[in-house]
């Protein structure tokens, strides 16, 4: 029988009874975040703090109380708390290999802190400025979509495209919704939520009104688009893995002169009926080869939303099994 590893203590210092109060918030949440975060159980009596779990997952606990300590003058927000979490995790971990050479460029839109956070996010953001058609390949929160949606709106603050277009399949997630009223965008918008939700926290609800009043923000529901030829636009294909190869090829045949894409998806979350090919991962096979193109493959490691999603994309990987698949 393994015996129960050691609980590691901390006392915090100086003490400072306002800073103790943010650190561990209202009725402690900010320490169950660190103890989901990290799977351990966090005990304390004033400064003095115990930290029990395996010894790597708890002197991660402990480096986060002593980060979070540091940085609690003030009420500390969830989004401090999640995205320092995810960084303190990530940074332990890191491979030297992976790490980027140099700082990912900035983005001109009204969150004038967004960057690449993880090596492949950083390198997400500059093949989408090196390369025409770019695809982002990985699990759900790992900022596919909206470091996509940030990069179109760069290029088009900085006047490189005439307008955004934003597209994917309208395939539900396992559900059949059956009849939807109102016009076209009306019965698109559902589907193209994600997108919308990235665009008003990026250029803000009235400026995004305005840019689709003028057409310079376009939906265009991916079966809508045979035919057409789009010049100096920036175009998003989101939920790619729930293309058909025939979707797939004719969406990368409408890029026209001066146009830029990005096309998204998650393989392990294919909504297609059994048996269909999805064109996501038909293109990744058949184009990997072709310059010009660039592919970033996203894990766990990149997740960028709550800390247990990355431990829930993990534990999928682990189980080598497609969700959409019963257990034997």
């Amino acid at each position: 029988m393994t015996a129960k590893p050691k609980p590691l203590t901390i006392a915090l210092a100086p003490l400072d009874n306002a800073r103790l109060q943010n650190l561990c918030g209202a009725l402690d949440e900010n320490l169950r975040q660190i103890e989901a975060a990290f799977d351990v159980t966090i005990s304390r009596r004033g400064a003095n703090f115990r930290i029990s779990g395996e010894l790597p997952q708890a002197r991660l606990a402990t480096a986060a109380l002593q980060h979070f300590y540091a940085q609690a003058g003030e009420p500390l927000s969830i989004d401090e708390l999640q995205l320092g979490l995810i960084e303190i995790s990530r940074n332990r971990n890191a491979q030297p290999a992976r790490a980027p050479s140099a700082p990912s460029a900035g983005l001109m839109t009204r969150k004038t802190d967004l960057h690449g956070r993880t090596p492949n996010q950083v390198r997400y953001l500059r093949d989408i400025q090196d390369h025409d058609i770019t695809f982002g390949v990985g699990p759900a929160g790992t900022g596919k979509t909206y470091l996509a949606v940030a990069s179109a709106i760069d290029a088009f603050e900085r006047d490189q495209v005439s307008r955004i277009v934003l597209t994917r399949p309208a395939v539900e997630a396992g559900e059949r919704l059956g009849f939807l009223p109102g016009d076209l965008a009306q019965k698109v918008d559902p589907y193209l939520r994600p997108l919308y939700d990235a665009l008003y926290d990026l250029m803000g609800f009235e400026k995004v009104s305005k840019l689709f009043e003028k057409q310079n923000i376009e939906i265009a529901p991916l079966a809508y688009m045979r035919g057409r030829t789009l010049n100096h636009a920036f175009i998003i294909l989101d939920e790619a893995q729930n293309t058909t190869p025939e979707q797939m090829k004719m969406f990368l045949t409408r890029i026209g002169i001066g146009a830029r894409a990005v096309v998204t998806g998650d393989v392990t979350q294919i909504d297609l009926p059994r048996g269909q090919k999805s064109g996501l991962i038909e293109a990744r096979r058949i184009l990997k080869d072709v310059r010009g193109l660039a592919f970033t493959e996203f894990d766990a490691s990149d997740v960028v939303r709550h800390p247990l999603v990355a431990r829930i994309v993990d534990a999928y990987e682990k189980h080598g099994q497609d969700p959409r698949t019963p257990a034997a």
